[in-house]
């Protein structure tokens, strides 16, 4: 679809643009000082809208953490019946947002509201960042290794909780793993100088690490028996409660993928399922990512190195 568009005149203070399905933009002010602006906004995924508005604002600032960058301001969006449902729900998604807001010292700054039968809620998010300091999907180089931050489920678990099919523990660990922030994951890649990231959303794990492979004109190689995963995300996958978005994003990662055939084939759906907040997947020298892995692990205590970088072969992602 964007292929269709006129190429936008060259502008050399837009340092990151749509090009390279980066998670957020990032436009120079200073030689010292970056503007990084993200949006993002979905349906619920919790029944909770408390927790519906705090997933959703830390899904939108984790765009801004992904680059290594510090959310200052927020807008926030929304779709919400006029007729038919109790407005004290949407206060709740908005105090549940407003606290996560808080909580991160973000200044929410405004909003935008349009009738609609479909709930929907985000933000747009704007940071800061050192220019010369932006992680992206095109800083992976051969040799590192990647490391996962969260363990990965939450899509197939959502559609469990629409279904009533989600036992209680597992939607809690669910819950918390949305809501655990990737601003540490930030703070670890300005402290180790990591250039290549991304946060692992709706285009999956497999989608998302294409991304980065395909930026960085790499092969990315997946250890499958490494990948955390939610208790209960498998059995919820072997028992097919997945979300459209996994045939999807298999379409999206096409031919460019070399599958084992000793990958369990409801392990390989957890890969394509698409998340909410989920975690940052990081790209790291072998020498640093020892450090960078101990570090990490202080605030993720599921963090996983879970592959690695080599040259461009015949395929984009190898899953072993």
């Amino acid at each position: 679809m964007l292929s269709g568009l006129e190429k936008q005149p060259f502008d050399p203070n837009l340092l990151v643009g749509f090009d390279q399905a980066d998670d957020a933009g990032v436009y120079r002010l200073r030689d010292d000082l970056a503007l990084v602006q993200t949006l993002d906004f979905f349906t619920p995924i919790v029944d909770d809208p408390f927790d519906y508005g705090r997933i959703a604002a830390l899904n939108s600032i984790n765009d801004v953490w992904a680059m290594g960058g510090t959310p200052i301001t927020a807008m926030a969006i929304t779709c919400f019946p006029k007729k038919g449902l109790d407005f004290a729900i949407l206060t709740e998604i908005m105090r549940g947002g407003l606290s996560v807001l808080t909580e991160n010292k973000v200044a929410l700054v405004g909003g935008h509201s349009v009738d609609n039968e479909q709930i929907m809620f985000g933000y747009s998010v704007t940071g800061i960042i050192d220019p010369n300091k932006v992680a992206t999907n095109a800083g992976a180089r051969p040799g590192e290794v990647i490391i996962l931050t969260k363990p990965i489920g939450t899509g197939v678990i959502s559609t469990g909780i629409k279904l009533a099919r989600a036992p209680a523990k597992v939607v809690e660990e669910s819950i918390a793993t949305m809501l655990t922030p990737g601003k540490y994951a930030a703070e670890a890649i300005v402290k180790f100088d990591v250039k290549a990231a991304t946060d692992v959303t709706g285009f999956a794990l497999l989608g998302h690490a294409w991304e980065v492979a395909r930026a960085s004109q790499v092969t990315i190689e997946i250890d499958s028996a490494r990948v955390p995963l939610i208790n209960g995300a498998l059995e919820l996958a072997r028992a097919g409660l997945m979300t459209g978005a996994d045939k999807t994003n298999r379409e999206y990662v096409g031919e460019e993928i070399e599958v084992a055939s000793t990958v369990d084939p409801n392990l390989l759906k957890l890969f394509y399922d698409p998340q909410t907040a989920g975690g940052l997947l990081l790209s790291i020298s072998a020498e640093r990512a020892d450090d960078l892995f101990a570090a990490l692990r202080q605030n993720y205590p599921r963090a996983e190195i879970i592959g690695k970088v080599v040259e461009r072969g015949a395929r984009a992602i190898v899953v072993k």
